[in-house]
């Protein structure tokens, strides 16, 4: 397994012009790593609703490539999700970083905890790029293939739990986030 700090250290070194939007945990770790115009940390009141988020940017912006980092939790709390990426092909790279936890919300047990294999899921649903990384040596040697070519794709990573976690703020409001990404993804 690997940290949740480090799954991301990985993300930064790859994820090159992509847009990369986190959700829970993500949300505080990911400034600390990148600081663009290009970050969006969303946390909404509802779980599970940033890879619909991505999607809809990636519709809209063609080769642009909008990486979602969602935990398990929130996959799960949308699996219909994945239905909707493989109907509507678009290059969103949903990265699930599994640890088995509610992390944020008390540290919960997620259903199927330890059972639920997201690649199978999203290949079901129709997803046919999927990849599943245990440790930080395997996802820094795919990283790369994984965050490239066509979309949809779903990333899988096993990240340790970590207890006693609370809900992130994000690193500024809402409205001056929309507006640095809207600046950042206008034609030049």
């Amino acid at each position: 397994m690997m940290s949740h700090r480090d799954a991301l250290k990985v993300l930064a070194a790859h994820r090159g012009a992509h847009v990369v939007i986190t959700t829970m945990t993500s949300v505080g770790i990911w400034p600390e790593l990148s600081d663009t115009p290009l970050d969006f940390a969303y946390l909404p009141s509802t779980m599970g609703q940033a890879p619909a988020l991505a999607l809809g940017l990636a519709l809209a912006l063609p080769g642009r490539g909008i990486v979602v980092v969602n935990g398990d939790g929130c996959t799960l709390m949308n699996l219909g999700t994945l239905v909707t990426l493989a109907a509507n092909p678009a290059d969103v790279y949903l990265i699930v970083m599994d640890n088995g936890l509610y992390e944020v919300t008390g540290g919960q047990p997620t259903a199927g905890a330890g059972t639920v294999d997201f690649p199978t899921l999203a290949r079901g649903a129709g997803i046919r790029r999927t990849y599943d990384y245990a440790d930080v040596a395997s996802w820094q040697s795919g990283a790369a293939e994984a965050l490239s070519g066509s979309g949809p794709v779903l990333i899988r990573l096993s990240i340790e739990p970590r207890m006693g976690q609370k809900t992130p703020a994000p690193p500024r409001p809402m409205r001056e986030q929309i507006d640095r990404l809207r600046k950042a993804l206008q034609p030049r």
